[in-house]
């Protein structure tokens, strides 16, 4: 294993050459030419390839064959929009659809973003703005639950897919009218209230390989909707939530509940039914830092084949464990402990890519709401000491081991490009002396890692304090090579 040394918490620095190149404006430093991949084949009943789910793809992999902006001169560019973007999506034709929640009100509110109408940007320390007419059409939803919502995708057709407050599973579609605006509608509607009880609310919902569409709700039942609008629904154990979101790939739909790893098949009636149950060690309650008690894991499909293996991280006490399993059978491939020198605990879907997954921590990061019904957190708060974990599957199949952990405090969903070879995010900065407490002074920074080494190859300063906080929340490499990140009052663009 090689681990990084530890540099100063909060405010991460740049490798000698990577400030060599910057400082002279020239050339883009990258990671070393590592060939990652493969990703699974694209699902079809998807979007572009890396752009159509929070997550890239169907399999939650957090890769994406498109190539981000790099660690040469940056401009940055915020969006206000008074509200917390957590889903961004990019179609075909280029156009952003984003999944915000406004604070007034905190209702579903979906805008679409035309990322071409930008401000001057910059590559100094002051930023640019998007235009106010960037966001060129809004369309609200029912509200929901906290994280009812939250999630969607986007079709083969470009419409954004998405479950609302009234149980409706919608396809919000765009066009461009005659006067050469733009407005968004729902373009086909299917009422779920039938098999979704009162009071419950979708959490998480995928394609699968045939076209139906999955979902997962708060309470624990899963359902599939067929081309006809026909829901058939199966409930998981009492007491067992879903608290993220779902995955599916060739082999089926992994579902974590807040006690077990489930993969799910449809039977010939179209009824979902369980292939394999894993449950993992979930702890003795809900950590700071964390929205459930149990795994933080949107499940991720990855794997020399794109798909062979899905995984986890637990819940266990004092150190957690990246769980590894077989996709075709259940069958534990390894148990390995990750976040060694940072909190035992992430709220973070992992990435997953050929043989490799990285890992993340968020124990105690300050969310400022949970779920109702997420119980306490035990302790009550903890310093956000962040971390990431790099751990290889065996070239066999039969074991893993860690490759390297880092110090990055990583405030959002890191996202891998096999196209270009670097690690994304944006980490927290702290403020000097404050150790690892957070603050609402606390800065932000996007930031390129090196996903062999784990060192960070550059730092971008991002604009604001707690008014741009990322929130752990996922960001989208899109088509245009700009790393677009929501943040609690709109978006955040940084391209070259």
């Amino acid at each position: 294993m090689q681990k990084v040394p530890s540099g100063t918490r909060g405010r991460l620095v740049l490798t000698a050459l990577t400030a060599v190149l910057i400082a002279a404006g020239g050339g883009n430093a990258s990671a070393q030419p590592t060939s990652w991949g493969p990703l699974a084949a694209p699902n079809p009943f998807l979007g572009p390839a890396g752009t159509s789910t929070m997550h890239g793809d169907a399999g939650s992999s957090d890769a994406t064959p498109l190539s981000g902006p790099g660690t040469g001169k940056l401009a940055v560019d915020p969006l206000p929009l008074a509200a917390a973007c957590p889903t961004l999506l990019e179609g075909s034709d280029g156009l952003v659809l984003a999944l915000c929640t406004s604070i007034l009100g905190q209702t579903p509110t979906v805008h679409l973003i035309d990322t071409s109408a930008l401000g001057t940007g910059s590559t100094g320390s002051s930023v640019g703005s998007f235009s106010p007419a960037a966001s060129v059409a809004q369309l609200e939803l029912a509200k929901g639950s906290l994280l009812g919502g939250v999630y969607a995708y986007l079709d083969n057709d470009n419409r954004l897919v998405a479950v609302d407050g009234n149980r409706t599973l919608v396809r919000v579609q765009h066009e461009q009218k005659p006067n050469g605006g733009w407005r968004l509608f729902v373009d086909q509607s299917v009422d779920l209230t039938s098999s979704i009880p009162d009071g419950d609310n979708v959490t998480g919902l995928a394609p699968d390989w045939q076209g139906n569409v999955w979902f997962a709700t708060g309470a624990g039942r899963v359902g599939s909707v067929d081309g006809g609008g026909v829901a058939r629904t199966l409930q998981l154990p009492a007491g067992e939530e879903v608290q993220n979101s779902i995955s599916t790939s060739a082999f089926g739909t992994a579902v974590a509940t807040t006690h077990a790893l489930y993969q799910l098949s449809a039977a010939q009636d179209g009824t979902p039914t369980i292939e394999w149950r894993a449950p993992y060690d979930r702890g003795s309650a809900r950590k700071p830092g964390q929205l459930s008690w149990g795994t933080g894991s949107t499940p991720t499909y990855f794997g020399p084949n794109g798909d062979d293996y899905v995984t986890i991280v637990d819940n266990a006490d004092t150190q957690v464990h990246l769980l590894v399993y077989r996709a075709a059978t259940g069958e534990m491939v390894c148990s390995q402990k990750v976040l060694s020198t940072a909190g035992p605990g992430s709220e973070n879907s992992p990435i997953g890519i050929g043989n490799s997954v990285f890992v993340a921590g968020t124990y105690g990061y300050p969310y400022p709401t949970v779920p109702e019904g997420a119980g306490p957190a035990v302790p009550a708060s903890a310093p956000f000491v962040g971390g990431m974990t790099r751990v290889d599957v065996d070239n066999a199949g039969t074991g893993c081991h860690t490759v390297w952990d880092n110090d990055a405090r990583s405030s959002a969903v890191p996202h891998l490009s096999t196209a270009d070879g670097n690690l994304y995010t944006v980490v927290r900065q702290g403020l000097p002396l404050s150790s690892d407490s957070t603050t609402p002074l606390d800065g932000f920074a996007f930031t390129v890692i090196d996903p062999n080494t784990g060192e960070v190859l550059a730092s971008r300063d991002l604009p604001g304090t707690i008014v741009n906080d990322t929130l752990q929340m996922s960001a989208l490499i899109n088509s245009s090579a700009d790393y677009l990140q929501g943040t609690i009052t709109g978006v955040i663009r940084v391209g070259g």
